[in-house]
């Protein structure tokens, strides 16, 4: 099932953040995200600040559907989203997960080319 398919769920209070065997298995199957310490970020490119803030609404549409919530910042045209598990500190699937399903917003929307 690929991350797209799946849902976010709550992490339990005994969950362990991934380890990096394990991203290293999740981080391809995203597009151009990058690993700092024990987060995922990457950075959205845009014609405008309009375009930019139309991302971030669909993005925060799909974090309440999945109820997991990135870190954004807007400078102008640029949309930098970074991922990940505050309960846990580190990484957990659900980082992966939303972070395939907002690749696909922007594969998906030719507004945002």
């Amino acid at each position: 099932m690929s991350l797209t398919e799946k849902k976010c769920v709550p992490c339990e209070g005994d969950a362990q953040p991934l380890n990096l065997q394990q991203i290293s298995q999740l981080l391809p199957q995203l597009t151009d995200w990058e690993l700092q310490e024990d987060r995922i970020l990457k950075n959205f490119d845009f014609n405008d600040f309009k375009q930019a803030i139309k991302f971030v609404d669909k993005v925060a549409e799909i974090a309440e559907q999945e109820n997991h919530h990135p870190d954004i910042e807007i400078h102008y045209s640029m949309v930098r989203i970074t991922l990940w598990t505050h309960a846990i500190n580190g990484l957990s699937e659900n980082d992966f997960i939303l972070a395939a399903k907002i690749d696909k917003i922007k594969a998906d929307n030719e507004i945002f080319v």
